[in-house]
């Protein structure tokens, strides 16, 4: 079965996860961390992608981020990963692929989801063991959403204005929707649709989004096609067959 491009629609959010080959460690120490981060910064400049969140964990990255046109994610993380693999191994003395393959990504219905997965991406180093509270947790967004650091390279989402009025009024509003860990539920849904690369929200986005892709949303029906006047079969839950991630050495692959 021939693979589906990913799916990206420019101007709308996206959930991206790039995860270490064998859920091997990417980042090792602090100037791992900051290093990254200094080529991500540049490499969304260059490629004109919003990072409105991130987290950063030993094995994976998460990002929350708004491409404005459909190639900019892709080049943006090659651009990162040309420069950070090889950096990496040559720092940690190893050879060979750093990455899973590609990174995964959905698109998200930004007015319904994007607070909710920025909690969730900035809940990820708490899940994971990481650190007690989210903002104990250096190498995430947290910090600069509740104002305890300001990063001036990351584009503050509109469904994050529309918190408050003033920077004191969001970062409260903010630290009170992060006061409970995300739900599960909630949490299993942005993975499945990350992992899968299928469009999150509401049939009207769905079908807005329709219109400014080819690419198909959700999964097709299982089965031969239908014959023209036959009766409709019952449906049954989609789902797309399981296969292993394409592994490349060096840059993290855009398609």
């Amino acid at each position: 079965m021939a693979r589906l491009p990913r799916l990206v629609v420019p101007n709308h959010l996206h959930h991206l996860v790039a995860r270490g080959n064998n859920e091997q460690s990417v980042f090792i120490d602090d100037a791992d961390y900051q290093q990254f981060l200094q080529w991500l910064r540049e490499a969304a400049r260059r490629w004109r992608v919003a990072i409105h969140a991130y987290a950063l964990l030993p094995n994976r990255v998460h990002l929350l981020a708004t491409p404005a046109d459909a190639d900019g994610l892709g080049k943006m993380m090659q651009a990162v990963g040309r420069l950070y693999v090889p950096y990496f191994n040559s720092r940690h003395r190893r050879t060979g692929s750093l990455w899973e393959g590609r990174f995964r990504a959905t698109v998200v219905d930004a007015d319904q989801y994007f607070l909710g997965c920025a909690h969730l991406v900035e809940f990820q180093p708490v899940r994971a063991g990481l650190a007690v509270d989210m903002a104990a947790w250096p190498w995430s967004s947290h910090a600069h959403h509740v104002g305890l650091r300001r990063e001036a390279w990351l584009v503050d989402h509109p469904s994050y204005w529309r918190l408050g009025n003033t920077p004191f009024d969001r970062e409260m509003a903010y630290q009170q929707l992060c006061a409970v860990p995300p739900e599960r539920g909630f949490a299993e849904s942005i993975a499945e649709a990350t992992h899968k690369g299928w469009a999150l929200g509401s049939e009207a986005f769905q079908a807005g989004l329709a219109r400014l892709t080819e690419r198909r949303l959700q999964p097709a029906r299982r089965g031969r096609p239908r014959k023209e006047g036959a009766a409709e079969p019952a449906a049954e839950p989609a789902a797309l067959p399981a296969r292993r991630s394409r592994r490349r050495d060096g840059d993290l692959p855009a398609d």
